[in-house]
């Protein structure tokens, strides 16, 4: 009965061993497989990102500035009475009048009379000067060979002077009624058309009063306020754009002709003044025009979207794509900009033509993201 004992316990602690080492295998395989797992979970996923880019090249910049310009013309007057009477005849509204022209009329009947009446006296004032001269010829000789007295003498050159001094006052007279005349007429000083009607005809007008506003339409002035930060780099000559866009002008071109010396204390800002034709009679006074003035020209530079650039306060940067290790990744460049106008920038630094730009998208990625390109032309 002993042995048999012993070889129960025997059987016993073997199976024992053997449930074990089965327990401990089981633990070992399942340690390595979480390790497999952790080891698979913390490989790092790079995500891909769609963008859109640029490819850089040298092109040529314009740097202008953007002023609001106002139409005005040089040439604009109100034309007053300089004679007193009844309004007789005036120019209707519309109406074109050349330099010179009779824009208005006074009643002249009474300065009329009175120019005629000069001009009687003259023609008598001028008989009695040539009989006055006549005579003095024809008793100079007779004074030289001592036929008539010196005091004879000099009463017929006494007629002489009282002669012509009469007709010079004749002339006088005749010369201010021919003025008085002249002023019944309101005339244009320049070509221009009728705007305004001050009186109507019929009514008694005095010297001063307004009559009429001419205006010249056809030879008309831009004028803008230009900063004064810009004082060196705009001069007559500048090449200027002029935009009507909101009264369906479309585009004029024009030079300044005018640069004022004198700074506007409140806007702190100098005139310039642009000639504008106007055969057509499109414009008007007083119309608003976006005004792009030529700073510079620069030539062969490297020019971004202003939308690409991104700022903080480490200052500018911009994504390109970096293709160098096979793959396309944003990578973040800072940049020095320079001149910005009509929503693109010159880099004076950190781009090269031949860099691929992300130009949309830009915001949406990161240093080192993956990016999906579609290359674009801006």
């Amino acid at each position: 009965m002993l042995p048999q004992i012993r070889n129960k316990k025997s059987n016993l602690s073997l199976s024992l061993l053997a449930l074990i080492a089965g327990l401990l295998l089981s633990s070992c395989a399942s340690d390595d497989s979480s390790q497999a797992q952790e080891t698979q979970d913390s490989t790092p996923t790079i995500r891909t990102v769609e963008v859109e880019t640029m490819v850089l090249e040298s092109t040529p910049f314009e740097d202008m500035i953007a002023l609001i310009g106002v139409v005005e013309s040089p040439r604009d007057a109100i034309l007053s009475a300089q004679s007193t009477g009844t309004l007789v005849h005036q120019s209707s509204l519309g109406t074109n009048i050349q330099r010179g022209g009779v824009v208005a009329r006074i009643d002249a009947a009474l300065i009329q009379a009175a120019l005629d009446q000069s001009k009687a006296n003259l023609a008598s004032a001028s008989a009695r000067a040539a009989l006055a001269e006549d005579t003095f010829r024809r008793q100079e000789p007779l004074f030289q060979d001592s036929i008539i007295s010196a005091l004879e003498f000099e009463q017929v050159r006494s007629n002489l002077n009282a002669a012509r001094a009469q007709k010079n006052q004749a002339e006088a007279l005749l010369a201010q009624a021919d003025k008085q005349l002249e002023n019944t007429y309101v005339r244009a000083p320049f070509s221009g058309r009728i705007e305004i009607q001050f009186v109507e005809a019929g009514e008694h007008v005095m010297p001063g009063t307004p009559v009429v506003r001419i205006v010249d339409t056809e030879n008309l002035t831009l004028r803008a306020g230009v900063p004064e930060r810009y004082a060196i780099d705009i001069h007559e000559g500048s090449e200027v754009e002029i935009h009507f866009k909101a009264y369906g002008v479309g585009q004029r071109d024009g030079v300044i002709r005018f640069v004022g010396s004198i700074i506007d204390p409140t806007s702190r800002s100098f005139a310039i003044e642009i000639e504008l034709k106007n055969n057509e009679g499109a414009l008007k006074p007083e119309m608003v025009a976006d005004v792009f003035v030529t700073r510079s020209r620069l030539q062969n530079q490297i020019v971004l979207p202003q939308s690409s650039i991104l700022r903080d306060e480490f200052g500018s940067s911009v994504y390109i794509v970096d293709r160098s290790a096979g793959n396309a990744v944003a990578v973040r460049r800072s940049v020095d900009l320079g001149a910005s106008f009509g929503g693109k920038t010159v880099v004076t630094s950190g781009l090269r033509a031949g860099d691929e730009v992300i130009v949309v998208g830009q915001t949406n990625v990161t240093e080192g993201d993956a990016v999906h390109s579609t290359s674009i032309e801006v």
